[in-house]
């Protein structure tokens, strides 16, 4: 009978902490609203952005600004906090607070360990290393690239638009994607997909196979497989695994061959006395690692650099198209926003050729310092970034209890009021990005409006929390805020420039909604199966 003893007391182990434990964890103090029914969860009302401004105010209304919610069973209480207080807290102690293993581990398996995923001294190391090519100077061949796909992009949407009407239905989503993929590529690695003329490289097709189908395609199911028991998922694969397999042999491939070759470039360069001059961001950072008062302990292999440029593939290429597909779809739902930004942005037009191909660089880096000083575009960038942050929301665990001050008091189950929040070692906690950037108290009654105009009066309140950008929360904020903040407003700024003085933007007959998966994604209502889209009526602007 001692073979059953072992099986047994894991079982009565296993039922202790999924029953019994969380009872008695401090979180349960704290108030929040009731279980829907006993393996009922609140995942649905505080991911959904559809509904999450209105689930938030409830919530802040009725239970505080730190809220207990239920998420995959009665046995996961976690933390949702609405307080600016505790979000610096948990935002600056990374060492307490990292992402959950199981988030890293879906990453890492699908780009690898980048600082999108690594934690501790990897993520540091690799923080170290990758910064200094995101500095201003490093910023200029941007311009230039940004500039020039642009034009790209306006050159076949012209040739879409019907010879009858100057207008044509246009998926704007789609089209920016492959645009920032094509920006990305040049700015990234010095490698040009050219995907808005063309789909087919063979390096921008594994790109966006494996980002789409792990995005749209796969199943709840074998997603918690392949973080939970991913040997399993790997002897049965599915079409998801196959399609990941076949996408990550031709990225390490391709992406491995550019980065030896950009090696075998700088060596050269050193040895000839003629230092290879590259600006994109692999070879940055290949001469970051490289330099000499980097201690050897303080580099970062191969893989590590890889890893890093998929990073910047994933996160940059898909983040800066949703935020320029929802500006021009808020644009385009508030005409008289859009002719007022294209009366600014024609202002600076009489002072350069009408063809950008005209331009020596200084002029283009003219043209753009020009555009960053515009104060309506600067409003409409930072209103739609507020107003739908392609980051709904992020977690984080605890490594250890902690206790979390607060802003607001927090009015517990027992009747005690405190200033902080007790945080066992191993909760979650929900950082919704959102509601922070929608929250009334601080932005106003008009918070959920789109109202470019607010940015110049901002409450006081505003001005407490300046976080990463703005006063926003959309690039994060604390250690891990995006190092990519300045590369992706020189892009959007150059596109928004070629894209508004080209063409008006107008409404289809289709409903558009928000839908979170992984980033905060346009669908058309009732097609979610069909993977995001956004089409808009374009049509050619006459001047």
């Amino acid at each position: 009978m001692q073979w059953l003893l072992v099986p047994v007391l894991a079982i009565v182990y296993l039922g202790y902490r999924l029953f019994v434990a969380p009872r008695f964890s401090p979180l349960r103090k704290l108030p929040g609203p009731p279980a829907p029914s006993f393996f009922g969860n609140h995942l649905q009302h505080v991911l959904n952005p559809t509904v999450t401004p209105r689930v938030h105010e409830i919530f802040a209304q009725r239970y505080g600004h730190s809220v207990r919610i239920r998420a995959l069973g009665p046995w996961d209480d976690r933390l949702l906090t609405l307080d600016p207080v505790s979000l610096g807290h948990i935002m600056k102690n990374t060492t307490i607070y990292e992402k959950p293993w199981q988030s890293r581990k879906l990453i890492t398996s699908l780009i690898g360990c980048g600082m999108l995923s690594a934690e501790g001294l990897v993520h540091k190391r690799q923080r170290r290393v990758a910064l200094p090519a995101f500095s201003g100077q490093n910023m200029r061949s941007l311009v230039e690239i940004s500039f020039n796909k642009g034009m790209q992009l306006k050159d076949v949407w012209m040739a879409l638009l019907s010879p009858e009407t100057d207008t044509a239905r246009i998926d704007v989503c789609q089209f920016l994607s492959r645009a920032t993929f094509d920006v990305i590529g040049l700015a990234g690695f010095d490698y040009n997909f050219n995907s808005i003329k063309d789909e087919s490289n063979q390096l921008f097709v594994a790109y966006r196979d494996m980002f789409e189908i792990v995005i749209s395609q796969a199943s709840a199911f074998r997603t918690l497989l392949s973080i939970y028991l991913p040997r399993i998922n790997q002897l049965f694969p599915d079409k998801t695994v196959h399609t990941v397999r076949r996408c990550q042999e031709v990225i390490h491939r391709v992406a491995g061959r550019l980065i030896q070759e950009k090696k075998q470039k700088i060596m050269e360069g050193e040895k000839n006395g003629d230092p290879y001059d590259g600006k994109d961001l692999l070879t940055l950072m290949l001469k970051s690692n490289a330099a000499v008062d980097l201690r050897p302990e303080q580099r970062i292999s191969d893989d590590d650099i890889l890893n890093n440029i998929n990073t910047f593939m994933f996160a940059g290429s898909d983040t800066s198209s949703l935020s320029m597909t929802w500006t021009l779809y808020l644009l385009a739902t508030h005409p008289e926003i859009q002719d007022r930004l294209r009366a600014e942005l024609s202002t600076i037009g009489p002072e350069f050729p009408r063809t950008l191909s005209d331009l020596s660089e200084d002029e283009v880096h003219s043209l753009h310092a020009a555009l960053a000083n515009l104060p309506l575009l600067q409003n409409v960038t930072r209103e739609s970034l507020r107003l739908i942050p392609p980051l709904h929301s992020t977690l984080r665990v605890a490594t250890q209890d902690d206790e979390v001050p607060t802003l607001y008091p927090v009015h517990h189950l027992d009747g005690k009021t405190k200033n902080s929040v007790t945080v066992p070692k191993g909760t979650v906690v929900h950082i919704p990005m959102e509601a922070f950037n929608l929250d009334k108290n601080i932005w106003g009654e008009d918070a959920w409006e789109f109202n470019p105009d607010r940015w110049d009066n901002l409450p006081e309140a505003v001005k407490e929390y300046p976080w990463h950008f703005s006063s926003l929360l959309s690039f994060s904020a604390g250690p891990r805020a995006c190092p990519g903040l300045r590369f992706a407003l020189v892009e959007m700024r150059c596109l928004y420039y070629v894209l508004l003085t080209n063409f008006v933007f107008r409404e289809t007959e289709d409903k558009i909604t928000k839908h979170n998966v992984v980033l905060t994604r346009p669908y058309l209502t009732g097609k979610f199966k069909d993977g995001t889209q956004c089409p808009l009526l374009v049509s050619r602007f006459v001047r």
